[in-house]
């Protein structure tokens, strides 16, 4: 049983770790778009590859407000804040309770 116990405490920090490294992501993009940088960037074409799959989804059902303003990384990082405080705990609780 130890072995399942273990797994599920490695899951919660891998877990915790990608959607920590997810947000940090697009926190990185939203501060590249303030500015005017060369889309042809390797950097700049790897924060849109990664993010622009979710973040269009996102702007699909909120859309730009007056000026163009997009909420769309606030509303995404809200959502990885709450799968962190929700999944990872989950987890590790999860993880104790078989010990």
């Amino acid at each position: 049983m130890f072995v399942v116990r273990n797994f599920l405490s490695a899951l919660a920090v891998m877990v915790d770790l990608v959607l920590s490294a997810y947000m940090w992501i697009i926190i990185g993009r939203a501060i590249i778009s303030w500015f005017n940088v060369d889309p042809y960037n390797p950097i700049v074409r790897v924060l849109y590859q990664v993010t622009e799959p979710v973040l269009g989804r996102i702007r699909r059902y909120i859309p730009a407000f007056g000026g163009g303003l997009d909420f769309s990384p606030m509303i995404l990082i809200i959502a990885i804040i709450f799968l962190r405080s929700f999944i990872v705990p989950t987890l590790q609780q999860l993880a104790l309770s078989l010990g």
